[in-house]
């Protein structure tokens, strides 16, 4: 099996912290936020592809070719149009069932082998009581995804509760034969939550939710020091 990494972006909301690293450089606990990934993957993944775009080379530097046994391969994204266009990028590389996940968020390793188990497309998702920037997902009558609603800059602030997306999925190659999908309406980057979900609706192929409560989602400065104390209490 494979997974696809999308660590191209910036992560602008960040400051300063990003001047000089990517994102998934950044460190809790003495940690990048990329290894977290690396060491979390099921041991049913044999290689990893890491989309990189902004200071790739940091990243390649420091991981070479292979990591904990798992071989490591790298695209770079030059034009920045969203995790959908990052994704698109690794198609000729992927052969069956990958999954897929952003570079930055901190994802439990029970989560991904849960995903890893196959046939079917999975999206990992959790319950929040506020959605805040996360996208927000919408279930059918039948217990599968349904749709997802991602947040703009005029609504990231969202307040009420719901189930929210954690981009991380496991589906197969079939979705290379749909469009990509913009993240809401109007904007200029393919997002590859909303591409996957209208692709399974195009194939006929049930999204599953796999629910967690271990996902940690690093947007801002401020979730680095929340993430450290949450892995201060699942270390004891």
């Amino acid at each position: 099996m494979q997974a696809v990494i999308l660590a191209a972006g910036r992560g602008t909301r960040m400051n300063e912290l990003t001047a000089k690293i990517p994102k998934p450089m950044l460190e809790i606990e003495g940690k990048s936020l990329l290894e977290y990934k690396l060491e979390a993957m099921p041991d049913e993944v044999a290689e990893v592809i890491l989309v990189v775009g902004y200071l790739g080379n940091v990243i390649r530097t420091h991981f070479g070719e292979s990591f904990d046994g798992k071989r490591i391969a790298y695209v770079e994204q030059k034009d920045l149009n969203g995790t959908g266009g990052a994704l698109w990028l690794t198609k000729n590389i992927l052969k069956d069932r990958f999954l897929v996940m952003a570079a930055d968020d901190i994802y439990a390793r029970e989560d991904l082998e849960h995903c890893a188990q196959g046939p079917g497309w999975k999206m990992l998702v959790q319950q929040l009581p506020e959605i805040h920037r996360a996208g927000s997902v919408l279930l059918g009558n039948d217990g599968n995804i349904d749709h997802i609603v991602e947040s703009s800059a005029e609504d990231a602030a969202r307040l009420e509760p719901g189930i929210a997306s954690t981009s991380l999925f496991a589906v197969d190659t079939r979705l290379f034969t749909c469009p990509l999908v913009p993240k809401f309406q109007g904007s200029l980057e393919y997002g590859h939550p909303q591409t996957i979900v209208a692709a399974a609706h195009q194939l006929g192929i049930p999204l599953e939710p796999v629910f967690t409560d271990q996902w940690i989602q690093i947007t801002a400065p401020k979730d680095l020091v929340v993430a450290a104390e949450i892995l201060k209490k699942i270390k004891k």
